[in-house]
């Protein structure tokens, strides 16, 4: 059991990712405070872990509201005795998903873009991290950032500053809550993301992946890794896991690319595919020019 006895908060645990993750760590032996904006989400969360004979309690909650998230953290001491980890899942994508010009857009859609994606970190960190240091407990943030993070989305400007916005908070954080035993990572997923991000709030809970929504073929995928079946959310979850538990205790700081399936290896530049294949690598498809600079 990875996480016995830790007790876990995690919002926007309704859907996708968080529930995934919920499921998960109850599995390992955390004791999980379900949180979601949604209402009614997280109490069907929470009665599936009962039903696998896990420890939870079900919260309605905002992360955009300060009020909500010291309630969240008040509930698990007063549930569970203290908190060990807070994990600041929740997120919402652009208006359109993709297809509305950032020039178009407005000041509303931005606001509540960054009061859900990176506010909403702020606000559940800080009132999990001033529980943590007022009782001397220690602790792990964890926040669900993005591989647009590190790479823009197409059609997707505010919730890309949103999510760079969250790396820099890692970073912040991490440096300031170092001593008081407070660590503090992110996961950045690329693939294997709940499809429910697409859809509406109301919306059926589907508990899949994008990929898992299509046929499976690994051969016409962009990233350069091959595998007989598509990531999934439990990828995510699983590195999610790895972050809160004490296997990753001196990490801190740290924004980690996961499911990329190796894209982040990837580079702008197009090279020949069968360089360094041939026996003779100045020979063959290298343009006269580089093979030049080879020779010297």
């Amino acid at each position: 059991m990875r996480m016995q006895d830790k007790i876990v908060a995690i919002t926007g645990a309704g859907s996708g990712l968080g529930r995934e993750g919920a499921l998960l760590f109850a599995a390992e032996g955390a004791r999980v405070v379900v949180s979601d904006a949604v209402p009614g989400r997280s109490q069907k969360v929470a009665g599936e872990i009962k039903a696998l004979g896990g420890s939870t309690t079900a919260v309605d909650a905002d992360v955009r509201v300060e009020a909500d998230m010291n309630g969240l953290v008040d509930i698990a001491v007063e549930a569970y005795g203290r908190i060990d980890v807070m994990w600041a899942n929740a997120g919402i994508p652009e208006p359109g998903f993709g297809m509305q010009p950032l020039a178009e857009s407005s000041l509303e859609d931005w606001n509540n873009i960054f009061a859900v994606n990176t506010t909403g970190i702020y606000l559940a960190w800080k009132a999990a991290a001033r529980w943590m240091i007022a009782n001397k407990r220690g602790g792990a943030l964890l926040a669900t950032s993005s591989a647009a993070s590190f790479t823009a989305y197409p059609g997707f400007p505010m919730y890309t500053a949103s999510k760079a916005a969250v790396n820099g908070l890692v970073r912040a954080a991490a440096l300031e809550f170092g001593k008081f035993g407070i660590r503090v990572n992110a996961l950045c997923p690329t693939h294997g993301m709940s499809v429910n991000f697409a859809l509406p709030a109301e919306a059926e809970v589907l508990g899949k992946s994008y990929e898992e929504m299509q046929p499976w073929d690994p051969d016409k995928r962009a990233m350069p890794l091959r595998l007989e079946r598509p990531p999934v959310l439990r990828d995510n979850a699983n590195l999610a896991l790895f972050l809160a538990s004490d296997e990753s205790s001196y990490m801190s700081g740290q924004t980690i690319q996961s499911t990329d399936g190796g894209q982040f290896a990837r580079t702008s530049i197009i090279f020949p595919t069968d360089l360094g294949q041939s026996e003779d690598i100045t020979s063959g498809s290298i343009p006269e020019d580089l093979r030049e600079q080879i020779d010297r």
